[in-house]
Protein backbone atom coordinates (compact mmCIF):
# COMPACT_ATOMS: atom_id res chain seq x y z
CA UNK A 1 0.00 0.00 0.00
CA UNK A 2 1.11 3.52 -0.52
CA UNK A 3 1.10 5.51 2.34
CA UNK A 4 -0.77 9.37 1.70
CA UNK A 5 2.67 11.24 3.65
CA UNK A 6 4.33 9.71 0.15
CA UNK A 7 2.06 11.19 -2.40
CA UNK A 8 1.00 14.62 -0.17
CA UNK A 9 3.38 16.62 -1.30
CA UNK A 10 3.70 15.35 -5.25
CA UNK A 11 3.74 18.24 -7.56
CA UNK A 12 2.53 18.35 -11.00
CA UNK A 13 5.67 19.23 -12.52
CA UNK A 14 7.18 15.78 -10.23
CA UNK A 15 4.57 13.49 -12.00
CA UNK A 16 5.38 14.76 -14.88
CA UNK A 17 8.89 14.67 -14.99
CA UNK A 18 8.58 11.32 -13.66
CA UNK A 19 6.38 10.21 -16.74
CA UNK A 20 9.49 11.82 -19.13
CA UNK A 21 12.36 10.75 -16.90
CA UNK A 22 10.73 6.51 -17.74
CA UNK A 23 10.48 7.47 -21.22
CA UNK A 24 13.80 9.06 -22.08
CA UNK A 25 16.06 6.98 -19.84
CA UNK A 26 15.35 3.85 -21.54
CA UNK A 27 15.10 4.86 -24.87
CA UNK A 28 17.96 7.65 -25.22
CA UNK A 29 20.47 5.08 -23.61
CA UNK A 30 19.67 2.30 -25.23
CA UNK A 31 20.23 4.58 -28.84
CA UNK A 32 23.36 5.60 -27.48
CA UNK A 33 24.59 2.34 -26.32
CA UNK A 34 24.13 1.71 -29.92
CA UNK A 35 25.83 4.54 -31.01
CA UNK A 36 28.62 3.12 -28.37
CA UNK A 37 29.06 -0.60 -29.90
CA UNK A 38 28.70 0.43 -33.45
CA UNK A 39 29.09 3.82 -34.07
CA UNK A 40 27.83 4.11 -37.68
CA UNK A 41 25.44 2.08 -37.89
CA UNK A 42 23.66 3.16 -34.76
CA UNK A 43 24.40 6.40 -36.15
CA UNK A 44 22.02 5.29 -38.56
CA UNK A 45 19.51 3.72 -37.26
CA UNK A 46 15.97 5.38 -36.92
CA UNK A 47 16.46 7.59 -34.03
CA UNK A 48 19.37 9.03 -35.49
CA UNK A 49 18.71 9.26 -39.43
CA UNK A 50 18.48 12.80 -39.53
CA UNK A 51 21.38 13.55 -38.20
CA UNK A 52 23.26 10.89 -39.56
CA UNK A 53 21.86 12.03 -43.16
CA UNK A 54 22.43 15.90 -42.43
CA UNK A 55 26.43 15.03 -41.29
CA UNK A 56 27.04 12.98 -44.69
CA UNK A 57 25.00 14.94 -46.97
CA UNK A 58 25.69 18.88 -45.66
CA UNK A 59 29.05 18.32 -43.40
CA UNK A 60 30.98 16.09 -45.86
CA UNK A 61 32.65 14.98 -42.59
CA UNK A 62 35.40 11.87 -43.23
CA UNK A 63 34.80 8.80 -41.46
CA UNK A 64 36.59 9.64 -38.07
CA UNK A 65 35.02 12.64 -37.98
CA UNK A 66 31.34 10.65 -38.34
CA UNK A 67 32.69 8.27 -35.78
CA UNK A 68 33.16 11.32 -33.26
CA UNK A 69 29.90 12.88 -33.98
CA UNK A 70 27.96 9.77 -33.81
CA UNK A 71 30.18 9.44 -30.22
CA UNK A 72 29.14 12.83 -29.68
CA UNK A 73 25.38 12.66 -29.97
CA UNK A 74 25.57 9.50 -27.37
CA UNK A 75 27.18 11.53 -25.06
CA UNK A 76 24.20 13.77 -25.48
CA UNK A 77 22.06 11.21 -25.18
CA UNK A 78 23.59 10.02 -22.10
CA UNK A 79 23.85 13.81 -20.31
CA UNK A 80 20.02 14.16 -20.74
CA UNK A 81 19.31 10.75 -19.48
CA UNK A 82 21.64 11.06 -16.45
CA UNK A 83 19.88 14.39 -15.75
CA UNK A 84 16.31 12.47 -15.85
CA UNK A 85 17.97 9.44 -13.77
CA UNK A 86 19.22 12.17 -11.17
CA UNK A 87 16.02 13.88 -11.02
CA UNK A 88 14.32 10.53 -10.20
CA UNK A 89 16.86 9.62 -7.40
CA UNK A 90 16.19 12.85 -6.10
CA UNK A 91 12.46 12.74 -6.32
CA UNK A 92 12.34 9.65 -4.17
CA UNK A 93 13.55 11.63 -1.06
CA UNK A 94 10.85 12.87 0.67
CA UNK A 95 12.72 16.08 2.50
CA UNK A 96 14.59 16.72 -1.44
CA UNK A 97 10.79 16.51 -3.05
CA UNK A 98 9.09 19.14 0.42
CA UNK A 99 11.42 22.38 -1.03
CA UNK A 100 11.46 21.10 -4.24
CA UNK A 101 15.33 19.96 -4.73
CA UNK A 102 14.69 18.19 -8.00
CA UNK A 103 14.22 21.18 -10.29
CA UNK A 104 18.02 21.68 -10.74
CA UNK A 105 18.33 18.45 -12.21
CA UNK A 106 15.34 18.77 -13.69
CA UNK A 107 15.70 21.81 -15.33
CA UNK A 108 19.38 20.36 -17.02
CA UNK A 109 17.39 17.28 -18.64
CA UNK A 110 14.73 20.04 -19.80
CA UNK A 111 17.12 22.19 -21.47
CA UNK A 112 19.66 19.67 -23.21
CA UNK A 113 16.79 17.46 -24.20
CA UNK A 114 15.26 19.96 -25.91
CA UNK A 115 18.01 21.24 -27.56
CA UNK A 116 18.70 18.00 -28.49
CA UNK A 117 15.55 17.45 -29.92
CA UNK A 118 15.06 20.72 -31.59
CA UNK A 119 18.59 20.65 -33.43
CA UNK A 120 17.34 16.76 -34.48
CA UNK A 121 14.24 17.83 -35.45
CA UNK A 122 15.47 21.10 -37.36
CA UNK A 123 17.98 18.49 -39.40
CA UNK A 124 15.28 16.03 -40.16
CA UNK A 125 13.34 19.05 -42.09
CA UNK A 126 16.59 19.73 -44.20
CA UNK A 127 17.11 16.29 -44.92
CA UNK A 128 12.81 15.82 -45.78
CA UNK A 129 12.92 12.85 -43.47
CA UNK A 130 9.12 13.02 -42.39
CA UNK A 131 8.97 10.25 -39.51
CA UNK A 132 11.91 11.45 -38.01
CA UNK A 133 10.71 14.75 -37.96
CA UNK A 134 8.01 13.74 -36.04
CA UNK A 135 9.62 11.81 -33.62
CA UNK A 136 12.09 15.27 -32.95
CA UNK A 137 8.85 17.18 -32.58
CA UNK A 138 7.02 14.82 -30.36
CA UNK A 139 9.88 14.55 -27.69
CA UNK A 140 10.55 18.24 -27.91
CA UNK A 141 6.50 18.79 -27.50
CA UNK A 142 6.82 16.52 -24.46
CA UNK A 143 10.02 18.27 -23.04
CA UNK A 144 8.28 21.78 -23.78
CA UNK A 145 5.17 21.07 -21.94
CA UNK A 146 7.18 19.51 -18.84
CA UNK A 147 9.46 22.86 -18.94
CA UNK A 148 6.18 25.27 -18.86
CA UNK A 149 4.24 23.36 -16.22
CA UNK A 150 7.45 23.50 -14.41
CA UNK A 151 7.55 27.51 -15.13
CA UNK A 152 3.96 28.07 -14.31
CA UNK A 153 3.52 26.05 -11.07
CA UNK A 154 3.73 27.91 -8.07
CA UNK A 155 6.50 27.86 -5.72
CA UNK A 156 6.49 25.24 -2.77
CA UNK A 157 5.13 27.28 0.40
CA UNK A 158 6.81 26.72 3.45
CA UNK A 159 4.41 25.14 5.77
CA UNK A 160 4.68 26.79 9.55
CA UNK A 161 4.83 24.39 12.38
CA UNK A 162 2.42 24.18 14.93
CA UNK A 163 4.25 25.88 17.68
CA UNK A 164 4.69 29.30 15.45
CA UNK A 165 0.70 29.42 15.04
CA UNK A 166 -0.51 32.33 17.69
CA UNK A 167 -4.26 32.05 18.82
CA UNK A 168 -6.56 34.20 17.48
CA UNK A 169 -7.58 35.28 21.17
CA UNK A 170 -4.40 36.69 21.97
CA UNK A 171 -4.43 39.27 19.59
CA UNK A 172 -6.68 41.23 21.05
CA UNK A 173 -5.96 43.86 23.81
CA UNK A 174 -7.22 43.17 27.05
CA UNK A 175 -8.40 45.01 30.15
CA UNK A 176 -4.97 44.61 31.36
CA UNK A 177 -3.43 46.85 28.24
CA UNK A 178 -5.86 49.80 29.25
CA UNK A 179 -8.66 49.25 27.14
CA UNK A 180 -10.78 49.43 30.18
CA UNK A 181 -9.41 53.01 31.51
CA UNK A 182 -9.92 54.29 27.51
CA UNK A 183 -13.53 54.03 28.16
CA UNK A 184 -13.94 55.85 32.16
Amino acid sequence: MIKIDAIRNWRLSCVNGVLLALYFIPVWTIIAFHIMVAPVQGLFERPNIAVALFISDHLHLSAIDTVRAAWLLALARLTVAGFFAMFLVLILVPQVRRVAGYVEALSIGLGLGSALSFFSMIMAAQIGEAQALRLHATELLMLLGTAIVLLVEKPVSQSMPASAIVPAKSLQPTAAHGTAGAKA
